[in-house]
This record gives C-alpha cells, sequence and structure tokens, in this order.
C-alpha cells in the first residue's frame, strides 16, 4: 500500500500551464454536490418575500399592513418609511447633484420604476410570506414618468428625484486631438443615428441571501451569491450603520454572474434588517420575474455620430454624442458613463476623437455591470461606423478595418485616452478569422445566391476588451471618490505533511478559479495539481481579500496569478532558507523538482514534505531566529496611475482582443435569418488553461448572440417591462447556437503577471458581427442596420418601406 508521501509525489516533466487539465470544479457539480445559498438551512430559518411597485412613478400615499402582519405564520414586514428611520441612503459615487439621491433598499415615499421594492414580509414559509403580500394595501397617486434618456432631459420632462433636482447622472466630454480639423479635411463626413438596446444576463441561479444575526455577539453572517461581496461592504456598512468588522460574507457555488450580481446590495441590506428584527435567520430567493424586472439591466445607449473619412477608407477620428440610460438609480453609475473610453479607439488608429456623453436617470429598472460593462455599446457603435464608411464608399468592410488597424509593430500603442494596449497583432486575425471561413469564395456565392433570391451576408466585428480595471477611472467623475487601482489577495500554506492548500479572494461564477490556481501554484512548487487544494467560494472570515476583491473586468486570472506569484514566492524563499540549513547549502542555490526541494550544485534533496515537517512540528532545527509555519498571504497591484486633467490615464492593465466573422441568410419575407457560419480567431495571450479559455470564448460569444438575436428588454409607453418572463425575453437554448469555428491566436501581454490576459469578456463582438452581417444581406434593399437588436418584424418593416435610414 502506497505510503501518504507516495501518494503526494507524482512525477512531473513539463509546466502546467498550458495544459488543457479537466477542470477540479466539474465533478461535484455534475454530480448536483454543488453548495449554493439556497441549499443552506439554518435552524429557525424564516422566508422574506417582496412587494414591488406596479407603476413606473408614483407617490405612496398610504401603506397598510396590518392585515399581513396577522396572517398565521407571518413573523415580520418593513415598509420603507422603517428602512429610512433605521439606515443612511447607500453611498453614491456620483458627482453633484446626482450624489443627493437617496436610494434605500425599500422605496420611501415614492416608486420610481416598475418592481421596485416597496414592502418586505417575514413569515415561516416563502408561501406564507408571498400569500401575506396580497393583503398589504398601498395607496398611490400616479406621476408623469420618463423612458427615454434624451427626453428625460427636456424642459419639463418628470424629475424622478427631487434632492437631486436634475434626471442628469452625470455629463462629461472627452476631446482628443482635432476632429474638427479632421472634418474640414475630410473627402466625406458620414452620420448616422445609432440604437444599443437594453438587456441583461440571465443566470441559471438568481440573486439569493440568507442572513443569519448573532446577537450575542453582534456579528451578520452574511450567506450570498454577489460577485463582488467585500466591494459592496462599504455600501453595507455605512447604509445599515452597522460595523464592518462584523460582518462575514461568505458565498459558494454561484450559478453564473456575468456581472448581474455585483449591485445586489440593496436586497443583502434588506434581509440585514429583517433578520435582525424578527430575531430569526432569514433567507430570500429572487424568481425568475423578480430577477428580468428589479435586479440589474445593462447600459441602454443612443449615439449621434459624425465620422470623417479620405475616399481610400482612411479613417479620420469619431465624433460622438450618447445617452446613456442608467435607470432609476445609479448605484454602480455613473461608472459607466466613463468605463467606455478604456477602449476609445476600439482597435483603430486614429488619433481625433470627441465624445459628449450624457447618463441619465429615467424610469426604468436600474443599470448595472453586464458582460462587456459600457464597452460592448462603445465598441458595437464603432463596429457600426466601420462598415457604414465601407458601405459609403463602396469598399469592402474587411479591407477598411486592414487598413485602419493599429499595427503589431506599435505595441505597446498609447490610445487618445491614454490606455496603453499591451500588445495584439489584429491584422493577422482578421486574415486568420477571414481564412476559417472562405472569405473570398463566399463572396462569390453571395453574389451567385443573390441572383437566385438568396440573400447571404457576411459581418465582421474586431474588439479589444479591457481587464483589470483601474478603479482610478472614477475619480473622472468626482475626486472625492475613495477608490482607484485594484488590488487582489491569495494565500498559499503548505501542512506538517505536506499538503497544500489555496485560498483565493476572486469569487468564482463558473470560469475554473481552482483549477487555474491549482496550475499556477503547482508549477510554482514543482507538484501536480492534483496536490494543491483550492479552497472553494469565498469566506471573508476565511479567504485572503482586498477590498478589490471578486470576479468582475476579467481580472480574476491576471490578479489571481499576480497574488498566487507573489504568495508562493513568499513560500518558496521560507523554503529554500530552511532546506540550505538542513543541507549545508545556499538558499539561491535550492530549486523545487517533482515533489522535493533541490540543491542544484550538489544535486542533494529533500522531500517537499520533510522540510514542511521541520517548519510546523520538527522545529529544533529550522534556522535561528526563525517563526514556524508555512503559511504566506500577498497582495498583488498593478502599478496605475490617476487621470489627468483631460481625463487620459490608463484604465485597464490588459487588452485582449476578438475578431468575429458571422455568416447569415435572411428571408425577405420574413425578416428572419439564420446564422449559417460563425468564425473566432481570440487572443488572451498565454493561456493557463486552453481547455477554460475555449469554454469562455464559447460561452462569450453565446452571450453575444442571444444579445444581438433573441434578448431584449421593451417597456409599453405605461413604463410595463413588456418582457418580464421567458416567453416574452427570449434566450438562446444550445440549439440556438450555430457551431463555433474557434481558433486561439497568442502574444503575451506586456505587462501581466505570466503574459496572460482576461479572456471573459468577449461578449461584445457578436452584436457587430451580426448586425453587419444582417445589414450586408439586405444590401440589394438599400437597408440601413442602426439598432444592436435584431428583430424580424422590425427588419421586415425596413425591407417594405423601401427607404435608407441614414443620412450622409
Amino acid at each position: 500500500m502506497a505510503t501518504v508521501t507516495e501518494q503526494l509525489i507524482k512525477p512531473k516533466t513539463k509546466l502546467w500551464m498550458g495544459e488543457p487539465l479537466k477542470r477540479k470544479e466539474d465533478p461535484r457539480l455534475i454530480q448536483g454536490l454543488g453548495k449554493f445559498v439556497d441549499d443552506l438551512k439554518l435552524p429557525r430559518m424564516a422566508f422574506a418575500a417582496i412587494l414591488r411597485s406596479p407603476y413606473a412613478h408614483a407617490m405612496i400615499k398610504k401603506i397598510d399592513a396590518s392585515k399581513a402582519e396577522e396572517f398565521p405564520g407571518v413573523i415580520c414586514t418593513m415598509t420603507g418609511e422603517e428602512v429610512a428611520s433605521k439606515t443612511d441612503p447607500f453611498l453614491q459615487i456620483s458627482p453633484p447633484p446626482a450624489n443627493r439621491v437617496k436610494d434605500y433598499c425599500l422605496a420611501n415615499g415614492k416608486v420610481h420604476f416598475v418592481g421596485e421594492p416597496v414592502v418586505a414580509v417575514v413569515a415561516e414559509t416563502r408561501a406564507i410570506a408571498e400569500d401575506a403580500l396580497e393583503l398589504i394595501e398601498v395607496e398611490y397617486e400616479i406621476l408623469d414618468h420618463v423612458l427615454d434618456a434624451s427626453e428625460a432631459l427636456s424642459p419639463g420632462a418628470p424629475i424622478l428625484h427631487e434632492e437631486a433636482g436634475t434626471n442628469l447622472a452625470y455629463h462629461g466630454i472627452w476631446n482628443y486631438g482635432d476632429i474638427e480639423g479632421a472634418t474640414r479635411t475630410a473627402d466625406k463626413v458620414i452620420r448616422a443615428a445609432l440604437h444599443f438596446h437594453r438587456f441583461s444576463s440571465t443566470p441559471i441561479e438568481n440573486n439569493v441571501v440568507l442572513v443569519d444575526y448573532d446577537k450575542s455577539s453582534g456579528f451578520l453572517t452574511i450567506y450570498n451569491n454577489n460577485q463582488m461581496p467585500m466591494f459592496c461592504v462599504p455600501w453595507l456598512s455605512f447604509g445599515l450603520r452597522f460595523p464592518s468588522n462584523k460582518m462575514r460574507l461568505v458565498t459558494g457555488d454561484i450559478g453564473g454572474g456575468f456581472g448581474t450580481k455585483i449591485i445586489s446590495y440593496p436586497y443583502i441590506a434588506l434581509i440585514c434588517l429583517l433578520a435582525m428584527k424578527s430575531g430569526r435567520p432569514v433567507k430570500w430567493s429572487e424568481d425568475r420575474k423578480e430577477h428580468l424586472t428589479a435586479a440589474n439591466h445593462g447600459n441602454e445607449r443612443s449615439f449621434y455620430v459624425e465620422i470623417p473619412v479620405l475616399k481610400d477608407g482612411t479613417v479620420l477620428g469619431i465624433k460622438a454624442t450618447a445617452y446613456d440610460d442608467c435607470g432609476a438609480y445609479t448605484r454602480y453609475e455613473p461608472a459607466g458613463a466613463t468605463i467606455w473610453a478604456q477602449v476609445t479607439p476600439n482597435v483603430y488608429h486614429f488619433k481625433n476623437f470627441r465624445m459628449d456623453f450624457y447618463q441619465v436617470m429615467t424610469n426604468k429598472c436600474p443599470v448595472g455591470p453586464n458582460r462587456g460593462y459600457s464597452r460592448m455599446q462603445h465598441m458595437w457603435m464603432i463596429e457600426r461606423s466601420i462598415d457604414l464608411v465601407a458601405k459609403e464608399l463602396g469598399l469592402d468592410p474587411a479591407d477598411v478595418r486592414l487598413k485602419n488597424y493599429i499595427q503589431p509593430e506599435e505595441m505597446p500603442y498609447e490610445t487618445p485616452s491614454g490606455g496603453i494596449y499591451d500588445g495584439g497583432d489584429y491584422p493577422e486575425m482578421l486574415r486568420r478569422a477571414l481564412k476559417l471561413i472562405n472569405y473570398d469564395a463566399l463572396r462569390e456565392e453571395q453574389t451567385a445566391a443573390r441572383k437566385r433570391g438568396r440573400f447571404i451576408g457576411i459581418g465582421v466585428s474586431t474588439v479589444v476588451d479591457s481587464g483589470t480595471n483601474n478603479f482610478g477611472q472614477v475619480k473622472i467623475l468626482t475626486e472625492q471618490n475613495p477608490f482607484s487601482g485594484n488590488s487582489e489577495a491569495a494565500r498559499v500554506s503548505i501542512d506538517g505533511l505536506g499538503q497544500i492548500q489555496v485560498g483565493l479572494g476572486t469569487v468564482p461564477q463558473g470560469q475554473g478559479h481552482e483549477t487555474f490556481a491549482s496550475q499556477i501554484v503547482a508549477d510554482e512548487l514543482g507538484v501536480t495539481p492534483d496536490q494543491i487544494v483550492v479552497l472553494s467560494g469565498f469566506d471573508s472570515a476565511i479567504n485572503p481579500y482586498s477590498h478589490q476583491s471578486g470576479s468582475y473586468a476579467s481580472r480574476s486570472a491576471v490578479m489571481g496569478t499576480g497574488a498566487l506569484l507573489g504568495a508562493t514566492a513568499k513560500i518558496k524563499d521560507k523554503v529554500a532558507r530552511i532546506a540550505a540549513h538542513l543541507m549545508h547549502s545556499k538558499p539561491e542555490d535550492i530549486e523545487f523538482k517533482e515533489g522535493n526541494v533541490v540543491d542544484r550544485k550538489s544535486g542533494n534533496k529533500l522531500p517537499l514534505w520533510q522540510v514542511a515537517n521541520v517548519a510546523w512540528v520538527n522545529n529544533t532545527y529550522l534556522p535561528k531566529g526563525m517563526e514556524p509555519g508555512l503559511v504566506a498571504i500577498h497582495f498583488w497591484k498593478p502599478e496605475f496611475a490617476l487621470p489627468d486633467s483631460e481625463k487620459r490615464h490608463n484604465q485597464t492593465l490588459t487588452y485582449s482582443p476578438q475578431t468575429h466573422v458571422c455568416v447569415v441568410e435572411l428571408d425577405k419575407e420574413t425578416g428572419k435569418f439564420k446564422i449559417v457560419r460563425y468564425a473566432i480567431v481570440d487572443d488572451c495571450g498565454n493561456q493557463i488553461n486552453p481547455m477554460i479559455v475555449e469554454g469562455q470564448v464559447h460561452g462569450a460569444a453565446a452571450h453575444g448572440i442571444g444579445a444581438a438575436m433573441y434578448e431584449n428588454f421593451e417597456y409599453g409607453q405605461d413604463g410595463q417591462l413588456m418582457s418580464s418572463t421567458f416567453v416574452d425575453y427570449l434566450i438562446p437554448t444550445a440549439l440556438d447556437i450555430p457551431n463555433l469555428n474557434t481558433q486561439s491566436f497568442t502574444t503575451p501581454s506586456l505587462f501581466a503577471p505570466k503574459g496572460i490576459r482576461g479572456v471573459g469578456e468577449g461578449g461584445g463582438s457578436p452584436l457587430g458581427a451580426i448586425a453587419n452581417a444582417v445589414e450586408d444581406a439586405l444590401a440589394p434593399f438599400g437597408v440601413t442596420i442602426l439598432d444592436s437588436h435584431q428583430n424580424p418584424q422590425l427588419l421586415y418593416q425596413l425591407i417594405t418601406s423601401g427607404k435608407m435610414t441614414n443620412s450622409n
């Protein structure tokens, strides 16, 4: 029978980084052994339900919850008036006057969108709590509402928040180069009004919160599935008037996030209040309609663009005005009013750029981060602009891109807004993607097909999406914001038996954190990934963290790797000093191989477990003055700067390009179309695990395809969300996603640890590729696509109208 040591130490002959290892997380998940918040059951646990506003905008004249409170099984209720007496409004990162908005976890005196929480009920069961909601009487005085961002700024528009006195959340101007000069020297100026529609993500698991208040210790233990639990602590602490050092936040497995689980702190705060009031652990599980109606949506944005060009297709710049609809509250906003600038020119070389950006509050669900947050809107606008240039000049869209791309020899490339692109070869990526679909032959087929009444369209989209953001960008909003840079933590320990454990500050929801961390640490310590246990989920009482920890902005691999390398370096340094002491060698001569520490000069070696034994329990052999143990925590941060007076700074560390080429066939009789070919070439730098990368590429593409073809939040004139269930808000299944022909292209990051980049933000590419393909298919009808959502009914109307919809 093998000894413990023999079981632990397996031969290793190559680096584990770059190997497509199966995910460590998968066995428990596919066996139904995952641990989600809704799986948790605590003694005496009660359940919460929320009564929501049926109106887009109304005064709350009276609330009578007495019948609900008398209902058998009901423990307590809570109204906005009670919340306002016990808490402070949530923090705002907006500049004045929008920072005066009073945002509570329940509406106080007024409702601002359909679905806003008004009253909460706690009961012995969820069914009782939901039944009791029907007994609550609320008297409303209906007010005028506004659903369009530009209309919300017009004189006489209803004001959502009287304390702010305006619906304007933020207005900023970015002005680089000489766009007016470029316009004067241009051969042509192309103009268009473009609209990026409102949609979100639909994770398998909705928001869930379970709070246990221990009155004896004063601790709040918060079980939740928030993606950035430690980042939302200030909002909870200040809002609840509760000390942050008595908050324990715990996440387990998370059934998808995509950004939608970042601003759940109002619901977390509400359940905290209910747990303290009821004296019971309280759980709230969001249903699907609640999630679609009131969790958070992605930013809706309208653009008015002018593109000065030369007749050979050279883009001289872009001048744009944007109206961003952030919904009824700012919450994470107006961060989205600055984040788009991370990728100001996308992948293009133009230096002249002006953006006049308005972010506006309307009577819709508040927005929040959504995969490709704020950048996908911006890059869709640019990719549509490039195709408009090609169309107006009678040029091939691929050729226009090749002419205007930033070239690989220019890397690292500084953008007009101060971003530093960390490598890439955009022309080669496009050439490879075109080859994957046999572009030249397909163009010939397209011409022949049109003569037979078949309408094929080819669309190209290249985006460079950012990862590992610099929170210094919020200083653009106001200097008073106490955030900048970024940081992440990791802990590595080797116990007295040589067993290795890793704790991360990142919060996984499907990205394979346990797997990639094992591969990174295994290479550093000269062991196999099987020898490393990575703690699943996140627990602020156990995991190391910074207050910027979490999974967002394609940062986990980059930031996690930086923290892991720092922690393992500390461990290795101590192990080397102990081993050198035992083998009468020098620490600088010690290396880690196949589970051993080896003196590279003499060839002498000791098993790693034996050095760990000395460090912990055989510590009389330690070098004099050395403390026992092998535990290291490291906090890693990139070297970021603050924005200058012209809003210039590097807003993120890595920039991952993807090129998508989409081929559609469209039925002119119905406006319906299908994707017949789809190719992707991605570059996320050096890959830790190619299998995980491929999954991320496929997932992001599916997300973007769903947004372009199926998913759309539509509001009626009365402010009601008309797509609040999966009957109306369509999401694609596996059968709706085409076969994806993918290829990875690697240019190592010039700045990130081990040359890696983030890969999870590629969801913006399909919206441009599909819009461009649909317009290409409809070229014989003179149709111009001006919206990011390709609705067959609207396409049919465009076909039959015979009207050009752009101007120049």
